[in-house]
């Protein structure tokens, strides 16, 4: 279906950021556009991200500063998701935390005790400040029985040097030291979709996810049931995107093509 217009009213959308509503520091203006129809229009819209090292607030700043609507509420991050999933869980939980300021903070507002020694969980995100000691303490703590959360999978990160070790890669020593698997948190697991179901207020098949990244944000929409619209304006291509088993429900150059109805 690549290239057609929108023939379907949503009741809500899931907009994925990075590669679909910006490319790093510089906004992509049929993004902002569109987003700005659909604050318009009052449909309600989720912004999802795997990147566990901002806050809400600070996502939404940076969209405003881009002149793409935002508030605070309207971000969901992998961050403020585990911690969600795990005080859902549990009461009153403790954690090993490896991560920066975004699931730091996250966790601590949530209520979740910060442990080193026996905690009910470990959870990692992406720490540009990893040490072996820190590494060394989370499978202490997974040997010893924490439960093993992983904001996301992703195993690289683009940047302007080129890719760089993910979450996904810092994860992995974790689970080969300890031969344990982690629960996934962001996209393409189920976890973040769920919350943002329940944010969103719709069914699954009332949403359409829109994103640039088949492995994850597509996937993510394929997984929970929902409409995938791919924009051709980040990490996948149209052509890969069409050419796999499960393509999206729509492919489209940019969002200036695509119409709300």
């Amino acid at each position: 279906m690549a290239g057609q217009m929108n023939v379907k009213h949503y009741k809500a959308y899931l907009l994925d950021l990075d590669g679909t509503i910006y490319r790093g520091k510089e906004p992509i203006p049929e993004a902002a556009a569109f987003v700005k129809q659909l604050k318009e229009k009052r449909i309600p819209y989720l912004f999802i991200t795997n990147n566990s090292t901002s806050l809400p607030q600070e996502v939404a700043v940076k969209l405003q500063n881009m002149g793409v609507p935002c508030e605070e509420e309207q971000v969901l991050t992998t961050s403020t998701a585990a911690a969600s999933y795990i005080t859902s869980s549990k009461n009153s939980p403790s954690a090993y935390v490896i991560g920066e300021e975004g699931l730091k903070e996250a966790v601590d507002q949530a209520g979740v005790i910060e442990e080193e020694d026996n905690p009910d969980y470990v959870i990692i995100g992406m720490d540009r400040e990893i040490t072996y000691s820190k590494l060394a303490a989370a499978c202490l703590a997974v040997r010893n029985g924490a439960c093993f959360i992983s904001t996301n999978a992703d195993k690289a990160l683009p940047s302007e040097r080129g890719f760089l070790p993910g979450n996904g890669a810092l994860t992995s020593v974790i689970s080969v030291s300890t031969g344990v698997d982690p629960v996934f948190i962001g996209k393409p697991e189920k976890v973040m979709m769920q919350q943002a179901v329940d944010i969103l207020g719709a069914a699954p098949e009332e949403i359409c996810l829109v994103g640039d990244n088949y492995d994850t944000d597509i996937l993510a929409g394929i997984r929970a049931g929902m409409d995938t619209l791919h924009v051709d304006t980040g990490v996948t291509s149209r052509e890969e995107a069409a050419g796999k088993s499960i393509p999206p429900t729509y492919a489209v150059a940019s969002l200036s093509v695509w119409s709300i109805v």
